[in-house]
């Protein structure tokens, strides 16, 4: 990319679903630029749209009212060049590691003489090494998360968007994961987008942490996160990384606090 255009942009982005008789507002007057290459994380309280918002990246569900564009163009419907990685990875447990990795660019039509060194460097790449032949139900879940990390980087999309991948992983597991997510993403510079509740996830991953209201979402600040790469989880003893855990957990602190006072108001 050149020309210093956006990876993605939202520009006056609102989000309304209808539930019975009423209308929901989920996310609201969201405004958005992330540059390539970059990685961005965005952080808030329990419903506050942030899931919302990725779908509508995703081309999964269209704005109420407002404009997502990827590379300047509009999102309208899915696309291979924004691949998502959820909180289950949701494997085809009948394919091999292997096989779940190149699911995508065989679909794509892709050759083979073009894809399989792909995928044999990226199941390398996240630690799977002599787990190719591997089917899901002899992975672990941090396992098998690596498959879908590595099955979306086969497809060598612009834009890799992941919807709290590690929520369902243990403490241990998890730091593990965001280590080879540091380096893997060292590697392939791919824009990427991470949403998640937990502040030092979003602290140590991103370049830039966008902080949301609780519902109706908007942007409440955007925090840039000045540690020098590449990070490894020692960044997360530092004082900067801990004076900005202290703002970020300030600005949550006041959203839930009025959410509960919202809330007892209803």
């Amino acid at each position: 990319m050149n020309g210093g255009q956006a990876a993605l942009e939202l520009r006056g982005v609102w989000k309304e679903f209808v539930k019975g008789d009423r209308r929901v507002e989920a996310v609201q007057g969201i405004d958005l630029d992330i540059p390539p290459h970059s990685f961005t994380a965005i952080l808030g309280p329990s419903g506050c749209g942030k899931s919302t918002l990725l779908n509508m990246v995703a081309g999964f569900d269209a704005p109420t009212r407002g404009e997502v564009r990827a590379n300047g163009a509009p999102v309208s419907s899915p696309s291979p060049k924004r691949a998502v990685v959820f909180q289950e990875p949701a494997l085809f447990p009948w394919y091999s590691v292997y096989e779940n990795v190149v699911f995508g660019p065989k679909t794509q039509g892709r050759s083979a003489q073009t894809y399989r060194p792909l995928a044999e460097r990226i199941i390398e790449q996240v630690g799977l090494k002599g787990f190719a032949s591997h089917y899901p139900a002899e992975l672990s879940g941090g396992m098998k998360q690596r498959v879908g990390i590595a099955r979306v980087l086969a497809m060598q999309p612009e834009l890799l968007l992941m919807d709290e991948p590690f929520g369902s992983l243990d403490a241990q597991t998890r730091t593990l994961m965001q280590e080879l997510l540091l380096a893997v993403w060292e590697r392939h510079q791919q824009t990427v987008l991470f949403i998640t509740h937990d502040i030092e996830e979003a602290l140590l991953l991103a370049d830039t942490v966008y902080v949301m209201t609780a519902r109706p979402g908007r942007i409440k600040k955007r925090i840039a996160v000045e540690l020098a790469r590449p990070r490894t989880i020692e960044a997360t003893t530092s004082p900067v990384f801990n004076a900005l855990k202290r703002e970020v957990l300030a600005l949550i602190r006041e959203e839930s606090v009025r959410a509960d006072a919202e809330t007892a108001l209803e």
